[in-house]
């Protein structure tokens, strides 16, 4: 799983000029069933995102084509973690440790 923390580096402004075109990737990535849960930070400088893969660089290329990123307004910070505990409904992305 990846946590995909996005910062503005364009302004708030800049972001808005571009959030259309970007919430429409953002749906795209629920839609391929690789985003399971986003929105914007508080305070408002970014947002983040819980995506699931097994490939970092698939999840690199994905970033990648976010209007934000093409646009120059933001930048990503992409962790990836072993979600080996869940809530009920997100068993199915429950993994096992790489041990």
């Amino acid at each position: 799983m990846f946590v995909l923390e996005l910062t503005y580096t364009g302004g708030v402004e800049r972001a808005d000029e571009l959030m259309e075109a970007h919430l429409a990737w953002v749906d795209a990535g629920y839609t391929a069933g690789v985003f399971i849960a986003s929105g914007r930070k508080n305070p408002r400088d970014g947002g983040v995102i819980l995506a699931v893969g097994d490939d970092r660089a698939e999840i690199e290329r994905i970033t990648a084509d976010d209007p934000f990123t093409i646009g120059g307004v933001c930048e990503y910070r992409i962790t990836e973690f072993i979600a080996t505990r869940t809530v009920p409904a997100l068993g199915p992305y429950r993994q096992r440790p790489l041990s």
